[in-house]
């Protein structure tokens, strides 16, 4: 996003800086270097757009690209369009101060940098705030901690490791079955079950990249105007609308297919929780054919969320991982972590897993964690924490009221979709409102509080004619305490 947004500035003729932590681009691709990592949206989708030239000329290795491919690419695209001057590596934005005088915002960096500039534009992602949850003792722990989202860059060693996970999300999902493979035991607490599709990933050919290129322009103008910004097989019919045994195919031929696609096998899988059911039992019984262990099984399968409403997750082996005799997995739903000891973890039941290393897959402060960290304040000194008090709001992800010139990429209630057309779709439109105040003189661009509050309705209204608000899922910040 960040790229991409000063891309689009230098063609408006204006200067920029852009603040990054990292010593190096590629913001989700640059942190979440997690040995499995890797993208579950086809790679010829999770790509730029702007640029045809682009597009021809990269090549990829996979159906599915792993972390350092994607991070290549990035690294790449700042080269191809000489971006890196403008970028100022390894410092953080602290705080950012709208003065309503000047009508000009004054930002300040963990460096003493402290600049002034008319517009201030934040693409710092959804995904991007790391969380650890406060278990008593975490600082006792004598070995080794990780977090998924805050991955050392130099290669961990697992061998003869005891290997702890938290957190069976995304990242767990990916993280576990590499672990497995390596290390003398992996212990795996699961708080709640997720549902994951196989990804059945392959050597992508380059005759199958050059159908795609050939036809580059009409399939991205298709995926933009799906739900999902990705050209899936969206299916016209609904779950009931076939017996028993065409539905049972449909999902059987979705399942061979592999990744996300299999939530568009019928058309109200996401609105209608009996159409659902189906979709969800299917999943639970090829947990119970591939998972050896009953017990396990279950444990494994998710019933308190519907179907992808917690974000379907795609996996390599994640579920025959449970198979392996170095593996077990702790359900501390039923029960929970008391604490973290010198040497592991202990349960409520008294039992203490002893671990050489400890993996936190526990994922992010979403939405407005990235936000709430720094100190961001609008007109008349509010902050940001006093203005999304209640929950965080925005006009269309880009704009928040009370919070002139300032615009997000990915705010909250933008899309949530495949992250790179929505990111364009986002920086396109903060490139056109800059682009007309600066044509017409205009010396701020502000989203009243009427409009914002009429988007939020109508995202909040969507919402009800779906399944997604009645899961409790990271999407609406459940991860949080108190947050939801």
């Amino acid at each position: 996003a960040g790229l991409y947004m000063l891309y689009r500035l230098r063609q408006l003729g204006m200067t920029a800086r852009v603040y990054e932590s990292g010593d190096g681009v590629g913001g989700t691709w640059y942190w979440n270097r997690y040995p499995g990592a890797r993208c579950d949206v086809e790679s010829m989708q999770y790509s730029y757009s702007f640029s045809e030239e682009l597009q021809q000329e990269w090549e990829w290795t996979e159906r599915y690209p792993k972390q350092a491919e994607i991070l290549t690419y990035i690294n790449h695209v700042a080269d191809r369009f000489d971006l890196r001057p403008d970028i100022q590596l390894e410092t953080r934005v602290v705080s950012a101060t709208y003065d309503e005088a000047s009508q000009r915002w004054t930002v300040e960096t963990d460096h003493g940098d402290k600049v002034c500039a008319q517009y201030v534009i934040s693409a710092a992602g959804c995904l991007s705030a790391a969380r650890v949850p406060e278990i008593p003792g975490l600082e006792n722990f004598t070995g080794k901690q990780y977090h998924t989202g805050h991955w050392p860059h130099e290669p961990v060693d697992f061998t003869g490791q005891r290997v702890g996970v938290i957190g069976t999300g995304s990242s767990g999902i990916q993280i576990i079955p590499v672990l497995a493979r390596q290390a003398k035991a992996v212990t795996v607490f699961q708080r709640t079950p997720n549902f994951s599709i196989p990804a059945w990933n392959r050597p992508l050919p380059r005759e199958d990249q050059q159908v795609w290129k050939a036809q580059y322009a009409e399939n991205r103008e298709r995926a933009r105007s799906t739900r999902s910004g990705i050209l899936y097989d969206y299916s016209q019919r609904a779950a009931f609308a076939v017996d028993e045994t065409e539905r049972q195919q449909e999902y059987e031929r979705r399942w061979a297919r592999g990744g996300a696609n299999f939530t568009h096998s019928f058309n109200d899988i996401y609105s209608d929780r009996q159409a659902n059911d189906t979709a969800a039992e299917f999943v639970r019984g090829k947990i119970r054919d591939l998972v050896k262990n009953p017990t396990v099984a279950a444990l494994l399968s998710p019933t308190d969320h519907a179907i992808g409403t917690k974000r379907i997750c795609v996996d390599t082996d994640y579920y025959e991982t449970f198979n392996r005799d170095n593996v077990s997995l702790v359900s501390i739903k039923e029960n929970p972590i008391s604490e973290i000891t010198t040497r592991g973890v202990r349960t409520e039941d008294g039992v203490e897993h002893e671990l050489d290393l400890l993996i936190f897959a526990t994922g992010f402060d979403t939405v407005d964690g990235q936000y709430t960290r720094m100190d961001l304040r609008g007109r008349g000194g509010r902050t940001i924490q006093e203005h999304w008090a209640e929950a965080p709001t925005s006009y269309l992800g880009v704009a928040t009221t009370g919070f002139p010139n300032m615009f997000m990429i990915l705010g909250p209630n933008g899309p949530f979709a495949n992250i790179p057309p929505a990111i364009e779709v986002q920086v396109d439109l903060v490139f056109d409102l800059v682009k007309a105040a600066e044509a017409a003189s205009a010396p701020v661009v502000e989203v009243n509080r009427e409009t914002e509050d009429g988007w939020t309705a109508t995202c909040q209204m969507i919402a009800s004619y779906t399944l997604f608000d009645r899961a409790e899922s990271w999407i609406f910040g459940a991860n949080i305490p108190g947050k939801r």
